[in-house]
């Protein structure tokens, strides 16, 4: 079945399904290839700070903490899966193993984010999993012509997948997103518990800093006129990285709207959080200010 055949051939709820499904894959893959910091060790959106928050909350928490040593390899696989699975179900090529794929990235992203998310149906990955699985099971009932050859041909659809998603991947990172700029690695070969974040004669009354935890999570460091404080960036929704609005001057989620005041216990004011963002403990070094 070639690819104008598969579309009209499909009713419309199956056309719009697939049609959401893969363009949602293919931007999820854009997202990450576009990210500077998701291959980026120390970068607040790296794939191993999202990974360590994840495996906090995550009841396969323990299978992911091992996984946390292959965190670039894992982004790279996601990332180029992603675009793979979304270029298959557009272009009909292997569908029903692409949709296969689809829905055990999701139910994988259920497990691992968004398994404690209360009520449950505020959990994206939820609803994905059930949509490639409905997808998946349709086609693979009436599939006839829809295995993957081996012959020429076959290796030819299957090759421009595999082409489409290198290139995916490549693409983005010539045109790469906005991230924020203030961001601390942790210095290699320190004998001290505590890890230094900026000079204190840097940081000014009123001024943030984001930096990476000793636990390799995001962070975010504040001072006012009564002192230095920070808090965890991990949203205790879902696990996404919280950002500081200078305008409302609080601390939002960006993934579900959980929005924290940083200024009175990162208590959470709006969104389907339950819980403020951790404190984490912080103090002052000769001329550095420290995580202790």
């Amino acid at each position: 079945m070639n690819l104008k055949t598969s579309w009209k051939n499909q009713i419309w709820p199956l056309r719009v399904l697939r049609a959401w499904l893969g363009v949602t894959w293919i931007y999820a893959g854009w997202d990450k290839a576009s990210d500077p910091g998701f291959l980026t060790s120390g970068s607040p959106t790296f794939i191993g700070t999202q990974l360590s928050a994840y495996a906090t909350s995550s009841p396969v928490g323990f299978a992911i903490n091992k996984m946390l040593e292959h965190s670039t390899q894992i982004g790279i696989f996601v990332m180029l899966t992603e675009f793979a699975i979304g270029a298959a179900t557009l272009l009909w090529i292997a569908p029903t193993w692409a949709a296969l794929g689809g829905f055990g990235m999701s139910l994988s992203l259920w497990l691992a984010s968004s398994w404690h998310v209360k009520p449950y149906f505020l959990a994206s990955d939820s609803a994905y999993t059930i949509l490639w699985l409905s997808y998946f099971l349709f086609l693979y009932g009436s599939r006839r012509k829809n295995k993957v050859s081996l012959d020429r041909r076959g290796f030819l659809r299957v090759s421009t997948v595999a082409a489409i998603a290198v290139a995916g991947a490549g693409v983005g990172k010539l045109f790469p997103k906005a991230t924020s700029a203030n961001t601390s690695a942790a210095s290699p070969g320190r004998k001290s518990t505590s890890k230094k974040i900026i000079k204190d004669a840097a940081f000014k009354v009123g001024a943030i800093q984001t930096f990476v935890a000793k636990n390799g999570t995001p962070a975010v460091l504040f001072r006012t006129k009564t002192g230095v404080f920070a808090y965890s960036a991990v949203c205790t929704h879902e696990g996404c990285t919280v950002q500081f609005n200078s305008a409302s001057k609080h601390l939002q989620c960006g993934c579900h709207g959980a929005v924290f005041d940083p200024f009175k216990g990162a208590k959470v004011l709006s969104g389907p959080a339950n819980s403020p963002l951790a404190k984490i403990k912080i103090a002052t070094e000769g001329a550095w200010i420290v995580e202790a």
